[in-house]
Formats: structure tokens, C-alpha cells, sequence
């Protein structure tokens, strides 16, 4: 690269699976880049070569992250061109390159996307659940415990949720879906999207669970699982008595205490006690 040149960090998305998604200005800064940056560079050198791009490629993973870092921005700071790229889809959706993002920010140099693929985006489009409004998880845990807990947390989320999975997880992780969430809760499995054997499904949790148990294949391959966002609950409404409790309470205690022995007494929500204090003002100390 000339010196008169100066330095930019492209974050380059690449195909989730069907080479003819890889746009024209990506192959350009890709060829142009004086070095790629790959998540797993014998992974990428099949799409690279099938290009025709000759671009010289270092791994970066989230192994050598850290440390790849501090060289990678060594080198951006001294002129050279970097260009950051996943196995598959956009870098940094459940892949690593944040710290170099950062560090590249903070140390004055231009970051550039070049926009493409994203397995999320391209689930959600097609899934048929609402797309106004929606949460992406990323991978859950992989202890059955930890990820009943994750999963028990999101129960009440009304938004749509987008989860990426494993083959040799998809099974249990239904399971566990469909055992928090409700048999009956709407679900989505996007399966190998734009691949040969690409596969969307929607229906509810407990069927869609019966269904990947039944069938071998469709617990392979890479795997988006989207559902639908729970119902918006109503406000639960104070009563006067209750409204009065909560004021004497609260004359002496802290807000959330007086709440919380309100709660006790009547038999309403904690959390509600607690909005209907703050949106009229209590004391809160």
C-alpha cells in the first residue's frame, strides 16, 4: 500500500452459505486489503480462492484475540490495510472482533463495513414472526441449568427472540424452550438458510421439538431458532386499600421495602406495587 494511503479497518460480511451473496464491493476490498484477518483462516480460504483473491490471510479467533489485537493495530497505525472477516455472515454477530473495533477507534484509525449476509436478519425475514420489534441471544449456555436460567429470564420477554444453536444442542434447547416458554408458544427453526438444504419451519415449540426429534437432519447444519415474544401482560391495577397500605409503609420505610410488604399483605405484585409508588410519587430513600 503507498504511504500517501491511509489505513482503514474494513469489517467485510461474506456469505452464510450461497457464494453468489458475496457482493462486488466486498470482493474489492478484500482483493485490495493488504492483509485479511479470518476467523478460521483454512475455512475462508475456500470462499477466497473461489473469488479469486490472493489477499495474504492471519487467523484471528477468539483464542488469539487479544493478542492479535495489539499486532493488528500495530500494523494499521504503520499504513497497512486490514480487512476483518468471519467463517460466515457479518463479523462480530457471535464472533470475534470487537476488541480490534475498538482499539482500532481508539487509536484514530477509520473503521469501514462493507454490509452483507446475516444469518439473524435473514431468519427473521422469512420467519413470519413479528420483525418490528425482536432481541438477538446469540448462543445459550451450554449447561442445561445455566440455560433453563437464561431462558426462565427471557419467559416474559415480549419481543421477538433470536437464538443461534448448535447441532448437537438444537434438541435439548427445544426442550427447554418448549418447557419455559410453553408447549404452545410459537417457534421458528431456519435451518441451513440459503443452502441446498435450507429449511424454514414455524409452529409451536412442543410440535417443532417432536419434529427435529423425529427427523436426524434437521439437527444439522447451521441453526437460527426464533420465537415469538410472550404476550403483553396488563398493568395489574392497585386498589385504594391497598394504595393506602402502601403510602403508610412507605411514610417509614424505602420504597421498595414498603412495596414488598404490601405485597406480602395483599397479595399483589412486588413490581407493581413498586411502578404505582414511583408513578405517584412516593418517598424512595
Amino acid at each position: 500500500m503507498s504511504s500517501d494511503k491511509r489505513a482503514i479497518l474494513y469489517i467485510v460480511a461474506t456469505p452464510i452459505g450461497n457464494y453468489a451473496d458475496f457482493s462486488p464491493r466486498a470482493r474489492e476490498v478484500l482483493a485490495g486489503a493488504d492483509v485479511i484477518a479470518a476467523e478460521d483462516t483454512r475455512h475462508s480460504a475456500r470462499l477466497l480462492q473461489h473469488m479469486g483473491i490472493s489477499t495474504p490471510c492471519v487467523a484471528y479467533h477468539e483464542h488469539n484475540e487479544r493478542t492479535m489485537c495489539d499486532k493488528l493495530v500495530g500494523q494499521l497505525l504503520a499504513g497497512t490495510s486490514v480487512a476483518l472477516i468471519s467463517d460466515a455472515g457479518t463479523p462480530m454477530i457471535s464472533d470475534p472482533g470487537y476488541h480490534l473495533v475498538r482499539a482500532a477507534q481508539e487509536a484514530g484509525i477509520p473503521v469501514s463495513a462493507i454490509p452483507g449476509p446475516s444469518a439473524l436478519v435473514t431468519a427473521l425475514s422469512v420467519s413470519g414472526l413479528p420483525s418490528d420489534r425482536f432481541i438477538f441471544e446469540g448462543f445459550l449456555p451450554s449447561k442445561s441449568g445455566t440455560r433453563r436460567n437464561r431462558l426462565q429470564e427471557l419467559a416474559a420477554e415480549t419481543r421477538t427472540l433470536i437464538f443461534y444453536e448448535s447441532p448437537h444442542r438444537i434438541l435439548d434447547s427445544l426442550t427447554d424452550m418448549a418447557t419455559i416458554f410453553g408447549a404452545e408458544r410459537e417457534g421458528v427453526i431456519a435451518r441451513e438458510l440459503t443452502k441446498t438444504y435450507e429449511t424454514v419451519r414455524r409452529a409451536p415449540l412442543g410440535e417443532l421439538q417432536q419434529w427435529v426429534a423425529a427427523d436426524h437432519e434437521q439437527q444439522l447444519g447451521e441453526i437460527v431458532v426464533l420465537i415469538h415474544g410472550a404476550p403483553n401482560r396488563p398493568v395489574q391495577e392497585i386498589d385504594p386499600e391497598s394504595a393506602r397500605i402502601l403510602a403508610i409503609l412507605n411514610a417509614e420505610l424505602p420504597l421498595k421495602q414498603a412495596a414488598s410488604l404490601t405485597a406480602e399483605i395483599t397479595g399483589l405484585k412486588k413490581n407493581a406495587l413498586y411502578k404505582y409508588g414511583l408513578g405517584v410519587g412516593e418517598k424512595d430513600e
